[in-house]
């Protein structure tokens, strides 16, 4: 969304302030219809190394259902330019159970992905969220979630990323040898992250905090006072606990056994009698099988 000249203002500001070489990744999101080659370049020599493009799908029937404002042929077209660009690291997300998607337009995207190369690929589940167009259908029966056509594109997508020579290292996300998401792996390892703008989440130590979503209260909020902050929640050793459960649960690393109280760790040996999960010496790390029912196994032993 930013001009070129805000997009240099930004990254220029905050390398006064950072060392970017000392960082490892430095990630944009992109939308595939607002950039060119000429923005990538730019993207390239102000330091960023990752940028991720919000393409969902490459069937036009399917991007006019969600709404999107770019074609097939212009998000084909952002990964080439991010490539030509010699962008260090792309993503491109995916996403499918959308009202109207069939089987057969879920293969071709993601088919047309693999073909492109991209070194990362996100494959998102569509949820239906609050005060959105498609909950508001839900709502009023225009459209039905099907638990059972949502496990056989999980299953689809990761046959496919599978088989493309993509590694399968947490639930919605696949990655090139190198390519793992650097800031996302922070979120599932419940580390440290501090959010700035408006809007903008953090969570140090055990607060959460977020900072005020107006932008001009946002500026003035900061040149009066140093900080937005208008929420900040003290977690509990319980709530954290909970936390590393369900964001670990997400990962191939899986989550420690010292997490789970007595009751979690025998309900676990019953899932894993059921191939949903496996035992790696004092971690628990769920199969194949079990990354489709991660939220359900969460609720089940946490």
């Amino acid at each position: 969304m930013l001009s070129p000249v805000m997009l240099r203002r930004l990254l220029e500001g905050l390398q006064r302030l950072l060392d970017f070489s000392a960082l490892e990744e430095i990630c944009l999101e992109a939308n595939p219809a607002t950039f060119d080659l000429k923005k990538a370049r730019l993207f390239h020599s102000l330091g960023v190394t990752r940028v991720s493009l919000g393409i969902q799908s490459f069937s036009a029937q399917v991007l006019k259902t969600l709404g999107r404002e770019h074609s097939p042929e212009e998000a084909i077209r952002s990964v080439e330019i991010l490539q030509e660009a010699k962008m260090r690291s792309i993503n491109v997300d995916l996403m499918f159970s959308i009202p109207g998607q069939s089987t057969e337009d879920w293969t071709q995207t993601l088919a047309t992905t693999i073909a492109l190369e991209p070194h990362h690929v996100s494959a998102y589940n569509l949820t239906y969220e609050e005060d959105t167009a498609f909950f508001q259908s839900l709502l009023k029966g225009e459209v039905t979630e099907d638990p059972q056509r949502n496990n056989e594109m999980f299953f689809h997508a990761h046959q496919l990323l599978c088989e493309g020579g993509f590694e399968h290292y947490e639930t919605s996300n696949y990655a090139n040898l190198g390519h793992r998401s650097i800031h996302n792996q922070g979120y599932w390892r419940s580390e440290n992250y501090l959010g700035l703008g408006p809007s903008a989440v953090s969570t140090i130590g055990n607060v959460r905090s977020k900072n005020i979503a107006d932008t001009a209260k946002y500026v003035e909020m900061i040149r009066s006072i140093g900080q937005s902050r208008i929420e900040a929640e003290e977690l509990s050793t319980e709530a954290l606990r909970l936390e590393k459960i369900a964001m670990g649960l997400r990962t191939i690393e899986g989550i420690s056994r010292d997490l789970l109280d007595r009751a979690g760790e025998q309900r676990s040996r019953i899932l894993a009698e059921h191939g949903l999960l496996i035992f790696e010496d004092q971690a628990i790390v769920l199969t194949t099988k079990g990354s489709a029912l991660v939220d359900a196994i969460v609720g089940e032993i946490a």
